[in-house]
């Protein structure tokens, strides 16, 4: 069996990307709204303060801030994934250890953290965040990427609508216009 090693930093930054068992599915933008949904009812019973989200059709990446004592990131994760997962379909070629775990096999078990560790760390990850459809080939434009927050952060200022067609420059950040 494998132990991870998961940062138990308390109040801490992170970034995460959550990926479904199947990568070609396109079930997260499909069921935005239930998405949506689990994701709201678990933020309310154990808040976080998401810094920036972006979901695509089979994975998603968030940077969530975590409230002082608390470092229970894959408790919040875990019930994100079971509430999306609750009325859905098992998937059919799921495991015999998923079906021994009552797991519908929608989900990888395990994701992805990175303890951020500075401001210029958190920059380089949001970015990430909000280029990945582009990465991915999803949209030309970052800004024609529906389930993302980049939209807060232009709606906020902290970021121009232009950036969409940006490439980054030599230290990561997004600069000029194409």
């Amino acid at each position: 069996m494998s132990h991870y090693r998961r940062s138990l930093a308390l109040g801490g930054t992170f970034f995460f990307t959550v990926t479904l068992a199947y990568r070609r599915s396109h079930a997260l933008v499909e069921h935005i709204d239930r998405l949506r949904r689990a994701y709201g009812m678990t933020q309310s019973r154990h808040p976080f303060h998401t810094v920036a989200v972006c979901v695509l059709p089979d994975h998603l990446h968030a940077v969530w801030s975590l409230p002082e004592r608390d470092a229970d990131f894959g408790g919040r994760w875990g019930s994100i994934k079971r509430l999306f997962s609750a009325g859905l379909d098992a998937a059919a070629d799921r495991t015999a250890s998923k079906q021994a775990k009552r797991e519908k096999g929608i989900w990888q078990r395990r994701f992805w953290e990175h303890q951020i560790r500075d401001e210029t760390d958190l920059e380089r990850h949001v970015d990430y965040i909000h280029f990945n459809p582009v990465k991915h080939g999803l949209v030309e434009r970052v800004a024609d990427w529906p389930y993302s927050s980049f939209h807060r952060y232009v709606a906020n200022g902290d970021l121009p609508v232009e950036w969409a067609g940006m490439k980054p420059d030599d230290t990561g950040r997004f600069g000029e216009p194409d």
